[in-house]
């Protein structure tokens, strides 16, 4: 067993190597950008090493400087955790160029399965299904228009070289081709360095499902069984669960050789995983057929742990240092359901958007045995817009899949998160949507769901508000409780916070908005509570936060004869008092008004022509002076490898664009001027 590794990574992976190695008695060295000097994974390590500044070409995926490190602290091997380095063929081979074990496949398995193309080539040969559509090298887009023509539509062009759902693009008819495909083979080469694709005919009504395969150096090759990560948006994986709903001993069974045969045709080492994409009638006559291999642990591989019992991180070190693999097919099993959420820095509602800024409060809920959450985040951190803005990954398992979703409610519900824009509310409802409760499962899950899943806005309810004013009267009694034992006379009864007035009813307004509307608190001192009231309803209100609650926000709240338990985190942010309130698993924020000055409602961002993250803009689609219609796109902007296009807001002309393909644009940026036709 090595004494000391690398990890050629960051965030929750890099973090989880960690936990494992040292577990094993095995010392880590972290690696780091610029970005990242204070992160997490950096904390953890025993040793980290600087190797560049923050965007990643300039840094992790620079590989002579991650083996340089390795190099400089004695590291016996190099772990690649996934993206990255994790399939670069290259990488491998200078590792072992270096004297140095690379923690994966031979670099022969990446090359043969890291290109889609390939990979197929290589399963048809080996009488695998595969999914119809062309995998050939001939890259010339009339060409490659002529065979999505042959293929049907809708087609999905893919980068052959992709992964993590970057560099994929749905075309729904012919003449949107061109254009999806030049905007593939961007991302493509931003993300993976190769603008190389492949087009298969789309299947509406289909799942995703995968098998996680192990082998080691003698020859042993076995797989843990399948996961199901057919609930998707941007082709990017949501939820995932083990074992997939619907799937039979025999199918698992036939998709289990499938998936090893795979592995064992390119020599594999290691852990991997082979896609499959399977029909959407899959629970009645099993059709599925080879997608791809990724040559690498995946982002999901926790729910496999946690129906097998069994660290997959553990098997990669033990596998890499020359041992056999822990386990024969036959000694392995299925125990109870496992589910994962990752949670996301963005805004579903405006077409799942990634947020940026600082983790102003974190509170995650307590990890068991049943539930678990891996994460490189914790409160004060930043996400920045130069990685993948996933915050963490919630994993729950129980005794079967109803339990388990149960479990994950209540998981997300004690998930609190302010600073930035998250998915938390919306992965709620997600576990909630009748289509996934009852395993009606295909990759187009959220958007057939959608009138579930993305709710219209509605007013919060009066609780929402009595929580928030609970909070901030218990706040204030705190502060001046506080006050008073630092003063010379702390009994002074001027020193109480209870609203007393001579001859008159302590009475007071509390003024909170959410959206444009204002909505007036009236808060009365009784002897033994408040009352509050708002649009006509009146309760008698009592509350006291629950331990620790006064700094994270959790309080137990009395309104007449009900109890909620809920979280109220105040901050400032933007020169505005913020109440993030946390109740019922769903989040509210309301701006705390003050009544002496009203702040204008209305839209500040001009249409939506300003920059709605930092980014880099890639193309210009319209010319200074030229009439566009609404809707119509006027620049694409990169962000976190993945582009963003900005749309006229109404009928009108652009009168010039305010950077050029190329510039560098802050948050808020104007990006055009643009003139509205009247």
């Amino acid at each position: 067993m090595f004494t000391k590794i690398l990890i050629a990574n960051r965030g929750e992976i890099a973090c989880r190597v960690i936990r494992t190695a040292r577990r094993m008695g095995v010392r880590c060295v972290a690696v780091y950008s610029e970005a990242d000097a204070n992160a997490r994974h950096v904390r953890m390590a025993d040793e980290a090493v600087c190797i560049g500044p923050a965007a990643v070409r300039e840094s992790y995926l620079v590989a002579e400087r991650i083996l340089d490190a390795a190099r400089r602290t004695g590291a016996q091997a190099v772990h690649p955790g996934y993206g990255f380095l994790s399939e670069n063929a290259g990488f491998a081979d200078a590792c072992a160029a270096a004297g140095i074990v690379f923690i994966g496949p031979p670099a022969a398995a990446i090359r043969a399965m890291g290109s889609k193309s390939a990979a197929k080539t290589l399963m048809a040969a080996a009488d695998v299904p595969l999914t119809p559509g062309y995998h050939g090298a001939n890259q010339d887009p009339d060409f490659l228009r002529q065979q999505a023509d042959a293929i049907g539509y809708p087609v999905l062009i893919k980068a052959a070289a992709g992964g993590g759902g970057k560099g994929m693009r749905l075309v729904e008819q012919r003449e949107d081709f061109a254009a999806a495909l030049a905007s593939c083979q961007r991302e493509a080469i931003s993300s993976f360095g190769s603008d190389v694709v492949l087009i298969e005919k789309y299947l509406r009504r289909s799942r995703h499902i995968e098998m996680q395969i192990f082998a080691d150096t003698q020859g042993n090759c076995v797989h843990l069984f399948e996961r199901d990560c057919s609930v998707q948006r941007r082709y990017q994986k949501v939820l995932e669960e083990a074992p997939a709903p619907g799937m039979t001993p025999e199918r698992r069974a036939a998709m289990g050789r499938a998936a090893v045969e795979a592995a064992r045709a390119v020599g594999y080492v290691g852990a991997g995983t082979v896609e499959f994409i399977a029909s959407d009638t899959f629970a009645q006559d099993g059709r599925f057929y080879f997608m791809e291999m990724n040559t690498r642990l995946q982002v999901e591989h926790p729910v496999t742990e946690m129906i097998t019992g069994q660290d997959l991180v553990e098997w990669q070190l033990r596998v890499a240092s020359g041992e056999p693999l822990p386990l024969r097919q036959e000694q392995l099993d299925i125990r109870g359901h496992a589910v994962e959420a990752r949670i996301y820095a963005e805004n579903p509602e405006q077409d799942f958007l990634p947020s940026t800024g600082r983790l102003l409060h974190l509170a995650r809920p307590a990890e068991s045995l049943n539930v678990r959450v891996d994460t490189g985040i914790e409160q004060g951190d930043e996400i920045t817009p130069y990685y993948d803005p996933m915050i963490a990954k919630l994993i729950v398992w129980d005794v079967d899949r109803h339990a388990a979703l149960a479990r994950m409610r209540q998981a997300l519900a004690d998930y609190r998160i302010v600073g930035v824009n998250t998915n938390v509310d919306f992965l709620s409802r997600l576990v909630a949507c009748p289509a996934f409760a009852n395993a009606d499962l295909d990759t187009g899950l959220i958007e057939r769901s959608r009138e579930f899943l993305f709710p219209a806005r509605s007013e919060p309810p009066k609780s929402v508000f009595f929580v928030a004013a609970v909070a901030g009267l218990l706040r204030e009694h705190a502060a001046a409780l506080a006050k008073a034992s630092q003063s010379g006379d702390p009994w002074s009864p001027w020193s109480l916070h209870d609203g007393w007035r001579l001859n008159l009813q302590p009475r007071r307004t509390l003024t909170y908005r959410s959206g444009d509307a204002l909505h007036k608190v009236i808060v009365a001192y009784e002897a033994d509570g408040w009352r509050l009231t708002l649009g006509g309803e009146s309760v008698l209100a009592r509350g006291r936060f629950l331990e620790g609650g006064q700094f994270a926000g959790q309080l137990a709240v009395e309104l007449d004869d009900r109890r909620l338990v809920a979280s109220v985190v105040a901050v400032t942010e933007k020169h505005e008092q913020k109440r993030h309130v946390f109740l019922n698993g769903t989040t509210y924020v309301l701006q705390r008004d003050d009544p002496l000055h009203l702040v204008e409602a209305g839209g500040a961002h001009g249409g939506g022509l300003t920059a709605p993250m930092p980014g880099k803009v890639i193309a210009l689609l319209a010319a200074a002076g030229q009439q566009v219609d609404k809707g119509a796109p006027l620049l694409i902007l990169e962000a976190m490898k993945m582009e963003h296009t900005i749309t006229a807001p109404k009928n009108g002309r652009v009168r010039a664009f305010r950077y050029a393909t190329g510039d560098q644009v802050a948050d808020g940026a104007e990006l055009v001027d643009f003139e509205i036709e009247q």
